[in-house]
């Protein structure tokens, strides 16, 4: 590169041609038709595409291989996993010595109530299967022993199996 001073007679006299030029071509422009029909052309030959008509195949194929991969992994995991009620049914009664009651009424009317008490009674399996507790046929006969928290009213409120 060439950094040597230019002459101020030269920068002057290049100055006023590019003023004449830029007066000049300042009056040139295209008839409204002409700029409209290459707007229209140009938007046309580049048209805003959709963010999908924007992927390329390969970012489609990493796409479906991310998809696919995903799904096998969460097939996987649940096969393997034991259905939600599966082992309760299979196993028999487990007894809670005492530990968790199973609610008979809403929370709130369990809270509620100012005396409850305790009372002890003897359940056919049967009944416990309308609780949702898991009876299988060999055993619906017989007799669970149970303490049942119960109203003033007499209500049952709730019941907890005993091992006794």
């Amino acid at each position: 590169m060439n950094h040597d001073p230019i002459d101020p007679a030269l920068a002057t006299a290049l100055a006023t041609a590019l003023a004449t030029l830029r007066g000049a071509s300042a009056a040139c422009a295209a008839p409204p038709r002409v700029e409209q029909a290459l707007m229209a052309a140009f938007a046309q030959q580049f048209a805003r595409k959709r963010w999908y008509q924007r992927l390329s195949p390969a970012h489609w194929g990493l796409a479906g291989a991310l998809g696919s991969a995903t799904a096998a992994v969460l097939a996987v995991l649940i096969l393997r996993a034991p259905l939600p009620g599966a082992a309760d049914a299979a196993a028999p009664l487990q007894l809670d010595d005492g530990l968790a009651f199973i609610a008979l009424a809403s929370q709130e009317r369990i809270e509620q109530e100012t005396h409850p008490r305790m009372l002890e009674a003897s359940l056919q399996r049967t009944e416990l299967a309308a609780l949702g507790v898991p009876v299988s046929p060999e055993t619906a006969g017989d007799f669970v022993r149970a303490e049942m928290l119960v109203g003033a009213d007499g209500s049952p409120l709730a019941l907890r199996l005993s091992s006794q």
